[in-house]
């Protein structure tokens, strides 16, 4: 349906059309938003937003211009103010074809000389046009529209020039004739008395129009009841804004600051939303081809402190995720890492201290049983995110972006990151999430892997050290295929383990994320193993924490 249609069809129906003056796409928006049922395309609010008055200075072009804005900006008719109509009835005909093919629902032209001058300006030139040129601008109007469901009114300006009643209603019946579809009697008194008087000497043989700009003390059920078909509200927006903007741009230059406009102004949320940004979000989704496939990146970061008593005293205010490293958390550091690597959509899993998670640019879910149900829990409630190319970074860690390139590299469904650097070091503050891979790791030469596929056969923490290839660092990628099997496999293991223990936890619900990868692998699947020396430190203990204070210092 056209917007000329639903404007005729509001026509048809019972009840007052309500329309709200604007200027642009933003005002249209905020009309429409607020569930009037059409916006005009107000001259005025025009002239003042070009700051020039009111008075055939801009082009019709300008205006054109302003109301096709308005129009993409909304799904409601718009209603375009067209002053004389721009000259004769030859510029008249010309602006009904620009007007209509653009899908403007309908125009208002008034029945003074051009140029003119604002209606409600005090002591301004009202120099009204001779009834037979302006009843011949309405008849070429209706002649050049296309449609038939375009509209055309005529507004009378007799009242505004002081010359009463009688000459209102003479030039009301011959616009009429002469085809107009509604009238628009418009007055600049501060009683709504005229337009009363002119609403009950009228013989509705088209739709009656009132602007009750001069005189707010009309009520809606005042204008019901006289039969007025549509009220225009045609520049409070506006008036609103100019108030508003005055006032808060005062204030920040007397305070030299900001804070105090904050309870006055709208969010950036809200601009945000009026752009329609949350469905350019939706459409980069569905449409966006960039020839890099999108990544999310879900970061488990629920659990407790345990196993790390040295940093306790750290991690009593806050979780692990938020231990700050010389001014900025872990989080903030590894958010900043992915996003230098292309990669913004985040998830991140909370649970303990979940309050103090509070980095802009992610996303948090919160698992509230962080206690009981433990990481692979917390992976899953983030289901709906593991739906494609899908990166796995445990919270503890710091990483480089080459490693991230690296890993976006891999081809297989389903690759961990692995580091046999550990069998270097002797002291152990926890268990390692152990891994025996198809190739043996070559240690204490120089070894160029090409990034060779390794396949992993066993993964946990009960693997002997001796018998033990790599540790797996907490960092995993899956294709959208091995995403799909991961989230299958999971729920297969769900139904079957529900009763009993799983792999080395004795509850499900207690799972880690390598439980799951051993469930796998007993199933057949293939896990693959990317090899890595270096671009991560991990934090555990408080002897971790000030290693990585001093190497991102010294960076």
């Amino acid at each position: 349906m056209t917007k000329s249609t639903m404007l005729r069809e509001l026509f048809k129906k019972p009840g007052v059309i309500r329309i709200v003056g604007a200027h642009d796409g933003l005002g249209a928006k905020l009309v429409e938003q607020n569930k009037f049922d059409g916006v005009w395309a107000s001259g005025a609010e025009i002239s003042t937003s070009y700051g020039v008055p009111d008075a055939s200075i801009l082009t019709m072009s300008q205006y054109l211009e302003r109301a096709i804005e308005m129009n993409d900006a909304c799904s409601i008719p718009v209603v375009a103010d067209c002053d004389t109509g721009f000259g004769n009835s030859n510029n008249v005909i010309y602006m009904v074809k620009k007007y209509e093919s653009a899908g403007i629902a309908a125009v208002c032209i008034e029945d003074k000389k051009f140029p003119k001058v604002n209606s409600l300006l005090f002591k301004g030139r009202q120099e009204l046009a001779p009834i037979a040129e302006f009843a011949g601008k309405i008849i070429a109007a209706k002649n050049a529209q296309q449609t038939e469901d375009f509209t055309v009114f005529a507004r009378i300006e007799a009242l505004i020039a002081g010359w009463g009643q009688e000459e209102a209603l003479k030039r009301a019946h011959t616009y009429a004739k002469a085809g107009a579809d509604a009238i628009v009697i418009h007055s600049k008194t501060s009683s709504p008395q005229p337009i009363i008087d002119f609403a009950k000497a009228w013989d509705n043989s088209v739709p009656l129009i009132a602007i009750p700009t001069t005189y707010p003390t009309i009520t809606f059920e005042q204008i019901k009841e006289l039969g007025i078909k549509m009220v225009i509200y045609a520049n409070q927006g506006l008036r609103a804004a100019i108030k508003v903007v005055d006032s808060v741009l005062a204030e920040i230059y007397k305070d030299k600051a900001t804070l105090g406009v904050e309870d006055k102004i709208a969010p950036v949320s809200e601009i945000f939303e009026l752009q329609g940004m949350p469905q350019l979000k939706e459409n980069e989704k569905v449409y966006l081809r960039t020839g890099v496939e999108p990544v999310k990146v879900i970061i488990p970061a629920a659990g407790a402190p345990h196993n790390q008593q040295s940093l306790e005293p750290l991690l009593q205010e806050r979780p692990v995720c938020m231990l700050d490293i010389n001014g900025k958390p872990i989080l903030q550091r590894n958010l900043e890492t992915l996003n230098s690597a292309g990669i913004s959509e985040i998830t991140v899993v909370t649970g303990y201290q979940h309050e103090k998670v509070n980095i802009e640019g992610i996303e948090t879910i919160f698992n509230e049983n962080y206690r009981d149900k433990h990481i692979l829990h917390s992976i899953m409630l983030a289901e709906n995110k593991l739906d494609g190319k899908s990166i796995l970074v445990y919270s503890d860690i710091l990483f480089e972006k080459h490693l991230i390139t690296r890993l976006l590299e891999c081809e297989s469904d389903i690759t961990l990151v692995v580091d046999a650097s550990y069998k270097k070091t002797h002291l152990r503050n926890k268990k390692l999430d152990l891994v025996i891979a198809e190739r043996k790791p070559v240690l204490g030469k120089r070894v160029i892997t090409y990034d060779k596929p390794n396949s992993i056969l066993r993964i946990g923490k009960t693997i002997p050290e001796e018998k033990s290839d790599y540790e797996f660092i907490g960092m995993a990628l899956f294709s959208a295929k091995g995403a799909k099997i991961f989230r299958d496999e999971y729920h297969k293991a769900k139904e079957k383990y529900k009763l009993g223990s799983f792999h080395e936890v004795p509850s499900f619900f207690q799972a880690s994320f390598e439980d799951m990868i051993q469930e796998m692998i007993d199933n057949g699947h293939k896990i693959s193993a990317l090899e890595v020396n270096s671009g991560w430190t991990e934090i555990h203990t408080f002897d971790d924490y000030k290693h990585a204070c001093l190497i991102t210092r010294s960076r």
